[in-house]
């Protein structure tokens, strides 16, 4: 991410480079920009001369010879090709000139006073070019070559008004006593003057790269330090989650996108725990009911077989003994029924009820019928429309059908009384029976376990379990939930 920011910061410096020079360059090296320059030279030139020609004394009757005036003026500056060379760059020559540029000084008609190249513009000569009365400028072609010139003029007073100390500005009205021609080659300065500019333009940003790739490290390092441990963290904990350990948790920091991304990341984690918890539940669930159907399988082809063998022959031997031998038998024959009975509700507990697919109500009521139908037993329900939670439900009717097991082995009910209610934010689950009852104290090891894991059930879901009996006055069993499983 430090590199990213050098990257960014140097490829701002880049753009804006090549704007100015994509700006900047055709403007320098185009022929207007020539224009402009030798128009400055000119008119700077003119400008020089027309204040020392006013400032020179000659007397009145030699003003008309414009040539005195400027050897006069000359005298008391410097020379006109040395102090005007200015961004030209123009230098005396007396040879033929093709690829440098020409500064003349002419008279008002256009003849050639002096010049930085008397052996292209001797004195006498005249220009190549149409003299615009104001001064003006153009391109076109000269002895020289094709050439951007322009002639500015070079202003006095009368010469009436010369005085010692004024100058052009002060006069009220002025007259042309000549003009300053310049002219340089067409595409003059292209590797020069231009080249210096790039360069001039080129430094400062050369200069901010070389800054910016120290600063922008620094800078990198220090405002990502926080986000990449934060990140490198994310990651750390996202690999634990993928080897299967959903309890690691990310601390959100900041309200940021990568606070956003840490809480989004814990809600899944905390998501898929519990979908993992359910799954693993569900999968105990199912576990215990292949189990449980294959252990009711086992008692019914096995023992339930033999119990009724028994009961056969208890039968038999009851009809065919003796005197003295039939009471026996007719106990044997009681015990191998009682024993089926029992096996019966053994095997009808055991027995799994599509909870699913058909809702608490009709579940318990299929439980019922299926003791009324195979044990004879008389099960009344009331069965109000509470609705309760997946793992409520379940509990429920696995909590009726251990009461009517237990029952049904323990208790020779003749009528089993089932109530489901809701009482205001409270589940209510009533089962009675009109069996023999027990004393709690001193209740059997069956009635203890099966009471206890009725017991626990509950206790697992937050509710409170009530056992009401007594000998010779049935059973009841009352089980309460708290509002918090009772969905609105």
């Amino acid at each position: 991410m430090a590199a990213s920011y050098v990257l960014v910061t140097a490829t701002a410096v880049l753009v804006v480079e090549a704007v100015l020079l994509g700006i900047y360059v055709p403007t320098i090296t185009s022929g207007s920009d020539l224009r402009n320059r030798v128009q400055e030279q000119a008119g700077k030139d003119a400008k020089i001369l027309s204040l020392a020609v006013s400032d020179v004394t000659v007397p009145h009757e030699h003003m008309t010879d414009l040539l005195n005036v400027v050897q006069e003026a000359t005298r008391r500056q410097t020379a006109l090709h040395g102090s005007t060379s200015g961004e030209l760059g123009i230098v005396a020559t007396d040879g033929p000139v093709t690829d440098l540029p020409v500064e003349v000084l002419t008279d008002r008609t256009g003849a050639v006073i002096t010049g930085s190249a008397p052996g292209v513009f001797p004195p006498g000569s005249r220009l190549d070019v149409t003299i615009p009365p104001q001064g003006g400028g153009g391109s076109g072609k000269t002895r020289t070559g094709p050439v951007t010139w322009w002639l500015s003029p070079v202003l006095i007073p009368p010469p009436d008004r010369i005085r010692a100390t004024a100058g052009p500005a002060a006069a009220p009205e002025y007259e042309i006593a000549g003009y300053v021609y310049v002219q340089a080659p067409v595409g003059y300065g292209d590797s020069g003057y231009p080249a210096d500019y790039v360069e001039n333009l080129l430094t400062p940003g050369g200069l901010v790269l070389i800054l910016v790739v120290p600063v922008g490290l620094v800078f990198g390092l220090l405002s990502t330090r926080r986000l990449i441990g934060r990140v490198r963290h994310l990651a750390n904990v996202t690999e634990k989650v993928a080897r299967g350990d959903f309890r690691p948790r990310v601390p959100v920091l900041e309200g940021d996108e990568v606070g956003r991304l840490e809480e989004s990341f814990n809600r899944m984690t905390e998501r898929l725990e519990s979908a993992l918890t359910a799954e693993r539940a569900a999968g105990q669930v199912e576990a215990r009911q292949a189990e449980r159907v294959r252990i009711a399988r086992e008692l019914h082809d096995s023992i339930s077989q033999d119990l009724f063998s028994l009961s056969l022959l208890a039968a038999g031997m009851r009809r065919a003994a003796p005197d003295r031998l039939r009471r026996e038998a007719e106990s044997m024959e009681r015990t191998a029924t009682r024993a089926m009975r029992e096996m019966q509700a053994l095997l009808l507990e055991l027995r799994p009820v599509a909870l699913e697919d058909a809702g608490l109500s009709p579940a318990i009521e299929e439980l019922c019928r299926a003791y009324e139908t195979r044990l004879g037993l008389r099960v009344h329900t009331r069965l109000d429309d509470v609705a309760l939670g997946p793992a409520t439900e379940h509990a429920v009717l696995r909590l009726v059908q251990e009461a009517l097991g237990n029952a049904v082995r323990h208790a020779d009910p003749g009528l089993v009384e089932i109530r489901l209610t809701r009482d205001g934010e409270t589940a209510r689950v009533e089962i009675h029976d009109d069996g023999t009852g027990f004393d709690p104290a001193t209740a059997t090891a069956g009635h203890g376990i099966g009471l206890r894991l009725m017991r626990e059930r509950v206790e697992e879901l937050g509710g409170a379990f009530t056992l009401t009996t007594a000998p010779g006055h049935g059973t009841t069993v009352v089980v309460t939930l708290p509002s918090a499983l009772v969905p609105s």
